[in-house]
């Protein structure tokens, strides 16, 4: 459950929102679910969003992802735990997330493309751009998941 500390966007804007949970409901049908919660868990990092890591660790849980592999995301680039597919992937991921300076280069983009079809290219891009929407929803509306509670 969330809670809204600031506006209940879901409430007060329902059409728009509900048009992007329409979208999630379309990506979880068009991509492997490992490789979505993987990439999704990677931007949340990125983009520093408590909520979505919440949620998406869980998620890449479900889906069949391991505590080992989740905790060295960060370092990706480093471990030998993930394939050339999500490793592409992450390349994508931490490009599009990082739009401003990395701009989605030529280089980038066939290195990813190699891995992909046009069209889990497509989602996959579409997937992305969605979680960013979503980090920067639930970071300046301050979403917080039911298990951001404080320690003793």
């Amino acid at each position: 459950m969330t809670h809204f500390n600031r506006l209940n966007l879901a409430a007060l804007a329902a059409e728009g929102y509900n048009g992007m949970a329409a979208v999630e409901t379309y990506l979880h049908g068009a991509l492997d679910l490992k490789l979505l919660s993987l990439v999704k868990l990677r931007v949340s990092q990125i983009n520093g969003c408590a909520f979505c890591l919440h949620m998406h660790y869980e998620e890449a849980l479900k889906a069949g992802d391991t505590p080992a592999r989740l905790n060295l995301l960060p370092a990706w680039e480093e471990s030998r735990m993930f394939s050339e597919k999500e490793r592409a992937a992450l390349i994508w991921a931490e490009a599009l997330t990082h739009i401003a300076t990395d701009r989605a280069e030529d280089e980038t983009y066939a290195e990813v493309k190699a891995h992909f079809t046009d069209k889990e290219m497509s989602d996959l891009t579409i997937a992305i751009a969605m979680i960013n929407a979503w980090n920067r929803i639930a970071i300046s509306m301050r979403f917080l998941h039911a298990n951001d509670k404080p320690t003793e």
